[in-house]
């Protein structure tokens, strides 16, 4: 029987692309303030978007190894390329066949970076397909986290804890380095650094682990969902504010903001796993298509964006219009849904069919309660 799925997660994965979509807009279409303070931090719907990857990832990979079970490699890394690289490859192809269009940036890495997921290294604001330095890291982390877990777990869950807690050191670390020597933490190519942002998955991560190595505990915390539900709120928004507005000390927000809001986000992500918790008792009409859409609308909506751009501006549409905003929003989720339609769907049937998810493990299907909740996740 398919478990019943959780509302929650849903909830905060529309939200994360909504938060993207509404940044994308002031950046690209109107190229100013359209939404107020929401959507000028609408970038951290990113943020949001790695923990939920980094709890969701680390529970199909802790879970096995809680139970004792052994890795399976082979199948977690297929299933991963699967999910990840129709999409993907098909709207990088976009790109590569019109070159020199009002959807390109300035420069644009060689192919082979795009293929393997380097091109974040050395990115800079303007070039092309700048979005997919998330997706960089996300597949970066794909690769490195199952090997951490397969050497962590046959010694203790203390130091894969240990692990854990360093590498969220070294992220700030590096942070606090490039800001005294120049580079805060928006500054690119710091912002779109592998060493400056893949701490914030972690502490994802770490939700995983209680889950899986401290089960007590895990339920306890989810009985105060609306508490967790209240803190991630204030945590994130306080945080958040404090790096728009001029924080008071400019180094500690660019060392420890992105941190600090991740540790918000995933007091978020552990109230939408409570039951009791109003993201799960609420329903939020439509969050769960756009959740299920949320990957290939990430892909799809900014080249729509820039696209569509010339042409308002042509014919004196007023991009600030709520016709006009609601008109190009759903264009970018349009496109997104084609894509999840077109491609996504047929490669998600085959690799139901050719690497089923193991049946001592949670039913994961479309989409299972724990698979709405990450970028490119399910």
């Amino acid at each position: 029987m398919q478990a019943p799925r959780l509302q929650g997660l849903d909830t905060l994965r529309a939200l994360a692309i909504a938060l993207v979509l509404m940044s994308h807009y002031n950046g690209f279409v109107a190229q100013g303030s359209m939404f107020g303070f929401i959507g000028e931090v609408g970038w951290a719907g990113v943020d949001l978007f790695f923990v939920l990857s980094g709890y969701l990832i680390g529970n199909q990979l802790l879970a096995p190894a809680a139970r004792g079970e052994s890795l399976q490699l082979k199948t977690f890394f297929a299933r991963r390329l699967l999910r990840t690289l129709p999409n993907y490859y098909v709207v990088l192809a976009v790109y590569l066949l019109l070159p020199h269009s009002v959807i390109w940036g300035k420069t644009m890495a060689p192919a082979w970076r795009y293929l393997t997921f380097t091109q974040n290294f050395g990115l800079r604001y303007g070039e092309t397909f700048t979005h997919s330095w998330s997706l960089c890291i996300e597949e970066q982390f794909y690769l490195v986290l199952p090997l951490l877990v397969l050497v962590g777990t046959r010694r203790s869950a203390r130091l894969l804890w240990c692990a854990l807690v360093a590498a969220i050191g070294a992220g700030i670390a590096t942070r606090g380095f490039n800001f005294m020597h120049g580079q805060e933490a928006f500054s690119a190519p710091a912002y779109y650094s592998t060493w400056c942002r893949a701490d914030e998955l972690l502490p994802g991560v770490a939700i995983a682990m209680l889950k899986n190595f401290h089960p007590g505990l895990f339920e306890r915390l989810l009985q105060r969902g609306n508490v967790l539900l209240a803190a991630g709120l204030a945590m994130a928004g306080a945080v958040l504010y404090g790096v728009r507005y001029d924080a008071p000390n400019l180094f500690l927000a660019s060392t420890f903001g992105f941190s600090l809001v991740a540790i918000g986000f995933a007091l978020l992500t552990c109230a939408a796993l409570s039951p009791s918790s109003l993201l799960n008792r609420v329903r939020l009409p439509g969050a769960a298509s756009l959740a299920l859409w949320s990957y290939a609308v990430y892909l799809v909506h900014k080249p729509a964006f820039m696209a569509l751009r010339p042409e308002l501006v042509r014919r004196g549409i007023d991009t600030g219009a709520p016709l006009t905003i609601a008109a190009v929003m759903a264009a970018g989720v349009f496109g997104g849904w084609l894509l999840y339609r077109l491609v996504e769907t047929p490669f998600m049937r085959l690799r139901a069919r050719w690497f089923p998810v193991a049946k001592t493990a949670p039913c994961v299907t479309k989409p299972a309660q724990e698979a709405s909740g990450a970028l490119t996740v399910r």
